[in-house]
């Protein structure tokens, strides 16, 4: 790399949300390596926990390739009580997390990982509280048709038809979508990143 270069920034992640999310602060990655890890959860892991671990152990996949440059890594989930819900599989899936969540406020957590080209690590937690209004059986039919559910923790994509169950919303909504913007830029800007340079 010439000396007057910046050092590459490398997204571990295959969202195109994510992708998205960082265009819009003006970050447009060098590369897109998504990290192969196990995502399931441990025993008794509580979801701050589970974020946090998952988000360091895909930035330090990709980082150990990538000396020398910006990596990215984030995890989201959705939390309703006690219950961590994953990306839904199958349409009933789907169905009985949107049941859970119809009437009731719940929690996304996301985690966040930056490693810099020196190796030190920056990792944060952001929780945003979502409360949805009750869903009529016509209006779950409807959502789980559009497919939106698919590949979306909590079975919901707030950024999409999902806007129109949204009562209540207190924290980040970038963090709902997949990556809390202000808390990324925060932590790159303390580790030296240039946002003006990509």
């Amino acid at each position: 790399m010439p000396d007057n270069a910046s050092p590459d920034f490398i997204l571990a992640s295959a969202s195109p949300r994510r992708v998205d999310l960082l265009r819009q602060i003006g970050i447009e990655p060098d590369q897109i390596l998504p990290a192969e890890i196990d995502e399931t959860s441990l025993k008794n892991e509580k979801p701050r926990a589970l974020v946090a671990r998952l988000a360091s152990a895909k930035a330090a996949a990709i980082a150990k390739d990538h000396s020398g440059a910006f990596v990215l890594a984030a995890d989201t989930v959705v939390a309703c009580g006690r219950r961590i819900m994953p990306k839904a599989g199958t349409p009933e899936e789907a169905r009985a997390f949107l049941k859970l969540l119809s009437g009731r406020r719940h929690r996304v957590i996301g985690g966040i990982s930056i490693i810099a080209p020196d190796g030190s690590m920056r990792n944060r937690i952001v929780e945003t509280s979502v409360t949805f209004k009750r869903l009529s059986k016509e209006e779950l039919d409807f959502y789980l048709a559009s497919e939106e559910w698919q590949d979306k923790a909590g079975a919901y994509a707030i950024q999409g038809l999902a806007a129109r169950f949204v009562q209540a919303l207190n924290g980040s909504y970038s963090n709902v979508v997949g990556l809390p913007l202000f808390e990324t830029t925060q932590l790159l800007n303390g580790l030296g990143f240039n946002l003006g340079h990509k």
